[in-house]
């Protein structure tokens, strides 16, 4: 009798990061491997990533990394897991290249090339569990649902996906192969939750085709494109409607093109014609009307990148009268805001912007219906909602009560929660280390909380630096003390503050400087001290205070 472990390291109660380990015995399968896009408060960061401690105690027990998709937030972290584990890694034909280019842009892996291409027919054995896949439609070519079967039952991953009726071929969920994997034992069902809350359902890809085609063709300027880079799905609807409406189609940014280049080289993007692509040194040899602009933000994201345009500051392309931004994305709620603000600046540029979202429910994402549907072909033990903040996985909860599972079957964990099948009971057993790894450049988890906050500070109040350098022989003050400021106020017009401050400083100074023992630490404590309460009596401020002493040398020298 096999013990079983679920344990998310990420993707609950969050968008994004998605890292969920199934133990079987003595073996661990790892399912996915995703980062996440920081909130606005996380100043500077670059991604966050799932933390890799309770992998790395359990570093021989892990069998192999398993993908279901090829986008970020289920194979972004790879390249950081790579640099501290040597284990296979397996995923579909598109998702295995694409986690390869994102692999070999990290100089910290070195020689790494243990991939292993899968497809939905593979099985794979290991000592305590098969492996196996099942395809799903998503917004990327090659997606799988990943079935991890035991003595017990199988668990069952979906990774993110959606039913559509009408999907072509290439994105067609196997309906047949989800039924046979419910006619057998399913012990869990780890299931997207990203849309359980959605009021609307998804309208079908074919329609959403025809939507772009109508706008391509009732559009007399140039058109700029907003896309995430690996929505190929999206890709391939724009060059269809290029194509159909006599454009041409320019892609700027590195990311896009080696994302495209990947996608037609195994044939998971076809295009319609073979000069369709042009490159966009030669946009001016065309006329507006046959112009399609495809970009993308270096991060998937694109809005920034359209703010450079309206700006006038894209190396490439600028936004100018008569454009259509086109933005066929659906940005999530935390960038609301800053897409308002992109329309704005969009407009004042002589533009005008339409969304895809003003008229469709275009999201990859399964709806209500699509989960309840799941739920009855898989006829899970327990349901795990998964891939989604906290009322989201609540929503899915709800949804799988609707359809006759009990509540006590239904589970909703946190980070690091454990999730224990043993003696033919499951419970939540304990937690493991499962906070956020903040990567900053090179840096990867050298950020923590103090240094946020310190950034934080940074952007609100500003920095308030004091130089005094003092003679402690002497017992006097050689020279300052004099301020430096950036970001507190406008020094010009407050230089009476400022010799205020210097004062205040001096006092500090001096008064220390009367006991020959004093401490240096004391001293820098006692001035952020008199200057924090002096600023912020005077300003209602409280910038990051900065002293720094220098001492003048009485050595002789020779």
């Amino acid at each position: 009798m096999s013990e079983i472990k679920l344990i998310p390291l990420g993707g609950v109660r969050e968008n994004g990061k998605n890292l969920y380990v199934v133990e079987v015995d003595e073996e661990i399968f790892i399912l996915d491997c995703g980062l996440m896009y920081p909130e606005s408060e996380l100043y500077g960061i670059d991604v966050v990533i799932p933390d890799f401690s309770y992998l790395e105690e359990n570093r021989e027990r892990i069998a192999g990394v398993f993908l279901t998709h090829g986008h970020e937030d289920a194979i972004g972290a790879l390249p950081y897991f790579l640099q501290k584990f040597d284990v296979p890694v397996f995923g579909t034909e598109l998702t295995i290249a694409l986690a390869k280019l994102l692999v070999e842009k990290n100089s910290l892996v070195k020689g790494y090339d243990d991939f292993h291409v899968i497809d939905e027919q593979t099985e794979i054995e290991f000592d305590k569990a098969v492996i196996r896949f099942f395809k799903t439609t998503h917004t990327i070519p090659d997606s799988v649902g990943i079935v991890v079967k035991t003595e017990e039952g199988s668990i069952v991953y979906t990774g993110d996906f959606k039913f559509d009726q009408s999907a072509t071929s290439m994105y067609r969920t196997d309906f047949s192969k989800i039924s046979d994997i419910g006619k057998e034992k399913v012990l869990a069902l780890l299931s997207d939750s990203s849309e359980a809350e959605s009021y609307v359902e998804n309208v079908s890809d074919l329609k959403v085709s025809e939507e772009v085609l109508e706008t391509f063709q009732n559009t007399d300027g140039r058109i700029i494109v907003a896309a995430v880079a690996s929505n190929i799905l999206r890709i391939q609807q724009v060059m269809d409607a290029a194509y159909r409406s006599w454009r041409k189609v320019f892609i700027t940014g590195k990311n896009l093109e080696e994302i495209v280049e990947t996608a037609l080289n195994l044939n998971k993007l076809q295009l319609p014609s073979e000069d369709l692509i042009k490159p966009v040194k030669d946009i001016d040899k065309y006329r507006d009307e046959e112009i399609v602009v495809l970009e993308t933000g270096s991060t998937g994201e694109p809005i920034q990148t359209l703010q450079r345009m309206a700006k006038g500051n894209h190396p490439q392309v600028n936004i100018k009268d008569g454009d259509l931004v086109y933005i066929v994305t659906s940005p999530s709620t935390k960038m609301e805001v800053i897409l308002s603000t992109t329309e704005n600046m969009i407009y004042r540029a002589g533009g005008t912007v339409k969304k895809i979202t003003d008229h469709l429910k275009a999201s990859g994402h399964a709806t209500p219906n699509d989960l309840k549907l799941l739920i009855n072909l898989i006829h899970p033990e327990y349901v795990v909602p998964v891939q989604g903040e906290y009322r989201m996985l609540a929503a899915h909860a709800e949804l799988a009560h609707e359809v006759g599972m009990s509540y006590k079957n239904i589970l909703i964990p946190g980070k690091g929660d454990v999730i224990e099948y043993k003696n033919k009971r499951i419970h939540m057993s304990g937690q493991v280390s499962a906070g956020d790894t903040m990567v900053d450049g090179i840096g990867i988890g050298d950020i923590g909380n103090i240094v946020l906050r310190d950034r934080k500070l940074l952007s609100e109040d500003g920095i308030f630096i004091i130089v005094v350098t003092i003679d402690r022989k002497k017992q006097k003050i050689v020279s300052g003390p004099t301020v430096m400021t950036r970001g507190f106020v406008y020094v010009k017009e407050n230089t009476q503050l400022i010799e205020q401050s210097s004062e205040e400083v001096r006092e500090v100074v001096e008064e220390n400087l009367e006991h020959n023992k004093f401490e240096w630490g004391t001293l820098k404590q006692e001035m952020r001290d008199a200057l924090s309460k002096f600023l912020f009596d005077r300003t209602r401020r409280r910038p990051v205070i900065l002293p720094i002493i220098m001492e003048v040398s009485n050595k002789k020298r020779k």
